[in-house]
């Protein structure tokens, strides 16, 4: 037993589980690569300011989970939280928007940090897949990326989900609905953080899931009735888009996305499978994130996908990928001579692609067997001594049982003849 393990609130991904991981990663992946998304990697921390400014001060995110720290040499940084303001922090530095081909599409896979109370579904260490389109104001983009989000969930064989989609408005309308909800919530029985936060950001106190506060907050005043006329116009094309693309959705007027860069068009994609920690992944459109940190006006929509999440809804719904053998082919040699020739083969196996492995140690013919076993090979090698003298090998095919001489020269062919 080792002396030190995981921090609490993480975990390890190993062997054979780590496999769904990186399914789930290719899956999600495949159709934004397909969509002209280009691959953006991202420091694991930032600049806490980037954070605070764009994610929002008043957020719990900010204020409560975020690992910041000092560096030796004086730097304010932090753990990121969370993807999107990385990534248009990333873009902008690259001048990526002034390349002149509006919007910059860029998909990300990583880790994130936050400090939470551990429970199933909620780590404090999270991997996630994201998308951001950065530059464009127009529907057919938020339609394109919650229709990718889906088109990737279907891919893994996910059928039990469900696309809450809401409209939060913009600098135009929710000034008023802003006021308008501040005096409700002023009117109701709150803690003093709360009616602080109120004062921040209302919108962030209609996200708060504790019973008694969402129980006070029944008949609050909702954004969709405050709309204005440019931005329901905009949400009406965003809901025809996705129905004409055959994407089933729930209008959600309660919906609210927890990080205050949220404009427009919201979405969040729940499996009602996971119980208190239903959402699997989430986005929206942020288009004055840009300015917040620095920047131009840039309008921008975006989602990430909880790589933790999906892995435990695909459980729930009992969905078993087909993931790849790890091994196609094991070689057990018997003797130095065969070490030699299998090993040269495994290599060549390799080469072609196929998944060779190789009994290394001075196993005796039941240990290698055993490890041929584990290994979930479809076929094994095995030489000796008088095999090579004869020229072959004996081909074994692990699952009928079916052992037969195959030519030294000629094995390699026929085991890429037979798993082709």
């Amino acid at each position: 037993m080792s002396t030190f393990q995981a921090p609490k609130g993480t975990y390890d991904l190993i062997p054979p589980e780590s496999a769904k991981y990186l399914a789930v990663r290719e899956a999600i992946a495949t159709p934004l690569r397909n969509s002209g998304y280009g691959y953006i990697e991202t420091p694991g921390f930032e600049n806490v300011e980037l954070f605070a400014r764009g994610v929002g001060e008043s957020t719990d995110i900010v204020t409560k989970e975020m690992y910041a720290f000092e560096t030796k040499g004086g730097d304010q940084l932090a753990l990121r939280p969370e993807g999107t303001a990385s990534v248009l922090r990333a873009a902008l530095e690259a001048n990526l928007h002034k390349l002149g081909n509006l919007p910059v599409k860029l998909w990300y896979s990583g880790s994130y940090y936050r400090y939470e109370r551990p429970q199933k579904g909620r780590y404090r260490h999270f991997s996630q897949v994201g998308a951001e389109a950065i530059g464009a104001e127009d529907p057919a983009l938020d339609a394109e990326l919650i229709i990718l989000a889906d088109q990737a969930y279907r891919s893994l064989g996910l059928r039990n989900f469900r696309i809450l989609l809401n409209s939060l408005g913009d600098k135009e309308c929710r000034p008023v609905y802003r006021e308008a909800l501040q005096t409700f919530l002023r009117g109701l029985d709150l803690d003093e953080e709360t009616l602080r936060r109120a004062d921040i950001n209302p919108l962030r106190v209609l996200d708060d899931k504790r019973p008694d506060v969402q129980k006070q907050l029944t008949d609050a005043p909702l954004l969709r009735d405050y709309l204005c006329d440019a931005c329901k116009a905009y949400h009406e094309e965003v809901r025809e888009l996705l129905t004409a693309a055959g994407v089933s959705f729930e209008d959600d007027p309660k919906l609210v996305r927890g990080l205050d860069y949220y404009t427009r068009t919201t979405f969040e994609f729940v499996h009602d499978g996971l119980g208190s920690q239903s959402a699997v992944g989430g986005g929206g459109r942020y288009d004055g994130l840009s300015e917040m940190i620095g920047g131009p006006a840039l309008p921008s929509v975006g989602w990430a996908l909880g790589v933790d999440r999906t892995v435990l809804a695909l459980e729930a719904e009992g969905v078993e990928l087909q993931l790849p053998a790890s091994t196609s082919v094991f070689a057990v040699p018997l003797g130095e001579e065969a070490r030699r020739v299998l090993f040269a083969k495994v290599t060549e196996l390799r080469k072609l692609g196929i998944a060779a492995d190789f009994s290394y140690g001075s196993k005796g013919l039941k240990g290698a067997m055993k490890n041929a076993n584990r290994s979930g090979a479809r076929y094994t090698i095995v030489a000796g001594e008088r095999d090579l003298a004869e020229g072959v090998v004996q081909l074994k095919d692990m699952e009928s049982g079916e052992q037969s001489a195959v030519g030294v020269n000629e094995i390699v062919a026929e085991l890429e003849s037979k798993l082709g």
